[in-house]
């Protein structure tokens, strides 16, 4: 990384924290007609309620007195309870809800883009089965880039030495076409090279095996729709992730996760392919199932990641408080790089 001149003190930065999330929040809500609600903090263990993410994350556990006991999870991500409170408050199609998600996820790596403590607004939006396509999904795509244009806009209003930087237009291109374009790379390198072109990607397909008998990267198999059903081995994956070009760090920054949720057919597909049929008896799944639960699209989008991209951060914990080893931040502070 070049030398690294903070465009905000820490003043203006707490600030300029303010002024990302809460314009950020409303162009979002317009943008796709979501409703704020409050989430939990915490899920009872065993439910399958919790995220399971790449499948190897520890939840974070601890009993409750007064409920005998009984073991209580820190969410790590609000994917599947999002949906159950679509069917659970009544929201209709083209309709859907957000919330503050605050996560813990002590297996995650710290460094300049990771921290085990995790802020996004997870969102949610009911939708047909007739917009179960690519196409709506890439609508979708649209709509939140364009909130994450006008807030890019709105902040060099404000502060204008930090100048925009993302393109007009987010080019979506799918895992399968990266591999294609740059056999030799990494998943994680392939997304700098698009990054770097495009400033502004959209990678569909992320959790099913490409050609090369691999994966862009892990998906778990009970909230997005990423795998092939039998006879359609031309399947797109409904699913992706946002990633733009960090003009600071000078690489690739995954800013969301999001896509068309499993349907009934797809939930005991992917349990099949990732071997935990077992999953299909949890209380979450179950209802799944039965149908209780309406077609949605959605994902999460992160807070601190947004905040460190739009101004012009080298680390996450120059915009949130977190903890760090001592040999970080040391080594930052040597550079003139200010954790919270």
């Amino acid at each position: 990384m070049h030398a690294y001149q903070d465009l905000l003190d820490i003043k203006q930065t707490e600030t300029a924290i303010k002024l990302v999330k809460d314009y950020f929040e409303r162009s979002l809500s317009a943008e796709l007609r979501l409703f704020r609600v409050t989430s939990p903090l915490f899920v009872p263990a065993g439910s399958g309620i919790n995220d399971d993410l790449n499948g190897i994350e520890r939840p974070v556990r601890f009993p409750v007195a007064r409920l005998g006991d009984q073991e209580m999870e820190i969410v790590q991500s609000l994917a599947k309870w999002k949906r159950m409170a679509l069917a659970d408050y009544g929201y209709g199609e083209g309709t859907g809800i957000y919330t503050d998600m605050n996560a813990l996820r002590p297996d995650d790596e710290m460094d300049a883009i990771h921290s085990i403590y995790v802020d996004q607004w997870d969102w949610e939006r009911v939708m047909t089965p007739r917009e179960r396509n690519s196409e709506f999904l890439h609508q979708v795509v649209r709509r939140i880039f364009q909130a994450l244009k006008r807030t890019e806009f709105v902040v060099h209003e404000q502060y204008p030495q930090i100048e925009p930087v993302l393109p007009e237009e987010i080019t979506i291109i799918h895992a399968q076409d990266a591999l294609d374009r740059y056999p030799e790379l990494s998943p994680e390198e392939r997304e700098a090279e698009l990054a770097r072109e495009y400033r502004a990607v959209f990678i569909q397909g992320i959790g099913g095996a490409l050609s090369d008998g691999a994966v862009h990267g892990g998906r778990a198999p009970d909230y997005d729709d990423w795998s092939s059903p039998a006879g359609k081995e031309d399947y797109r994956g409904l699913n992706g992730d946002i990633i733009v070009w960090d003009p600071v760090r000078g690489t690739s920054l995954e800013l969301s996760s999001m896509g068309i949720r499993v349907d009934a057919p797809a939930l005991l597909r992917q349990l099949e392919i990732t071997g935990t049929m077992k999953r299909q008896e949890l209380y979450w799944h179950s209802r799944l199932l039965a149908g209780d639960f309406p077609q949605t699209i959605g994902g999460g989008i992160g807070q601190s990641r947004l905040c460190m991209f739009l101004l012009r951060k080298a680390h996450i914990g120059q915009v949130q408080a977190a903890v760090w080893p001592s040999e970080t931040v040391k080594s930052l502070a040597a550079r003139g790089i200010q954790l919270m």
